[in-house]
């Protein structure tokens, strides 16, 4: 298949310029007919994917792999519970701000708008397809789409899905817009359609994103690698903390907000390490621990423990592994995580109000959190309705970003046949 970037990304400006102009209630409308959709057409959606999920197994991908490429019933119901918090989100493009006055009478405010077209190139998980599309329909954005070659077919199904919702809300089928083809020389032609599309978001891991960030004409927002720490502070509640831990890193292993190093407090290493391992180790979990914690543990049998390696404290395991270190206090907790997070989520387990805020202070990431699991970093849980990634960086936005982020504004200054003097 030959397919014209160049073409696809005039087709998306002129999409997403139409899009931008619609009601707000044509745009919330499309998304509800999509959620209705998605389970109209489950047999359909889960029959591409079984064909993926069966040849990624063919191909050897890691059991990580396949639970992101998975698609089944209740996942595709959670797909459309989103899309539909989403649709009743409030319209961010509905919003004025920072109204003012001039001395000379000019009145002034910001309105908010849509960044315009994204281009969006992601791996391993179909159901981001929904996401993207229904936070850029919601916002006002056109969307151009990479998946990747391991869900070509869920990709497919999900897209003709998408289409028929965009044709029945009475919108322009090209403000979404897929790359129906596995060769990589597409990705490098979307990252130079800088005509065209105003923001690159990649999903993936970290190849994707340097890729991306080296050969990109369009600024790119990157994130999603996480690897992510709990601190437990020695007046934390001990007893709380252990599902807390237990949630941060099983729960759901495979996504980027699992937990990746455990940091403990040495006062309270002996009797708090035991309780940790027997947990985890219950739950399946192996440990890579540092020498303090290695001589707490060795002689327990039954559980994965070996000594980590230096690179293993760099490492985001997307898998049932934990690094575990002991460290004499705050101070040594934050420089740890200075060194080694990637700036996704870090947290501490504490009873002690001062140290905590001093942890927030102090540790640099998109998400710090203070007695509660890594695992909420996720626009759902935010309370955003889903989210088109995590941003790790500064600019343009942190975090989950969900619908404002986005948009952007203008300037619209309004006055009586007002003349520069």
């Amino acid at each position: 298949m030959n397919m014209n970037l160049h073409e696809m990304g005039k087709q998306a400006r002129w999409a997403g310029r139409k899009l931008a102009s619609v009601a707000s209630e044509q745009r919330t409308e499309a998304l509800s007919i999509l959620s209705e959709k998605l389970l109209e057409h489950a047999e359909e959606i889960l029959e591409g994917n079984g064909q993926d999920v069966q040849r990624a197994r063919e191909l050897g991908l890691s059991e990580a792999m396949l639970d992101r490429l998975l698609l089944n019933p209740s996942r595709l119901q959670g797909m459309s519970d989103d899309l539909r918090r989403v649709a009743h989100l409030p319209d961010p493009l509905e919003e004025i701000f920072e109204e003012r006055v001039l001395p000379n009478g000019l009145r002034l405010h910001k309105r908010r708008v849509p960044l315009g077209v994204l281009g969006v190139i992601y791996e391993s998980r179909p159901n981001v397809t929904v996401d993207v599309v229904g936070l850029a329909i919601k916002s006002g954005n056109a969307v151009i789409l990479r998946g990747g070659s391991e869900t070509i077919e869920s990709n497919r199904a999900l897209i003709r899905v998408i289409h028929q919702a965009l044709m029945e809300a009475g919108l322009p089928e090209n403000c979404v817009q897929w790359i129906d083809d596995p060769d990589r020389k597409y990705v490098y032609e979307l990252l130079q359609l800088d005509e065209f599309v105003d923001l690159i978001i990649p999903r993936g891991g970290a190849s994707l994103h340097e890729f991306c960030r080296k050969n990109s004409r369009i600024p790119v927002i990157t994130g999603g690698i996480g690897i992510c720490h709990l601190f437990v502070e020695e007046s934390a509640d001990l007893e709380k903390s252990l599902p807390v831990i237990l949630n941060a890193k099983v729960q759901r292993p495979t996504v980027c907000n699992a937990l990746d190093t455990l940091l403990v407090q040495r006062s309270i290493a002996d009797i708090f390490l035991p309780e940790v391992v027997r947990l985890l180790g219950d739950a399946g979990v192996s440990f890579k621990v540092d020498e303090i914690a290695w001589d707490i543990l060795k002689d327990y049998q039954g559980i994965r423990i070996s000594r980590a390696q230096p690179e293993d404290f760099d490492t985001e395991w997307l898998s049932l592994i934990l690094g575990i270190r002991v460290v004499n206090d705050l101070e040594e907790a934050i420089e740890h995580i200075a060194q080694h997070s990637t700036g996704h989520s870090d947290g501490i387990l504490t009873q002690n109000t001062a140290l905590a805020e001093k942890f927030v202070q102090r540790v640099d990431s998109a998400a710090v959190y203070v007695n509660a699991s890594t695992r909420f970093t996720d626009g759902g849980q935010f309370g955003l309705g889903a989210e088109v990634a995590i941003s790790t960086q500064r600019i343009h936005a942190r975090g989950p970003m969900g619908l404002r982020e986005l948009t952007t504004y203008k300037w619209v200054v309004e006055g009586m046949y007002h003349v520069r003097s």
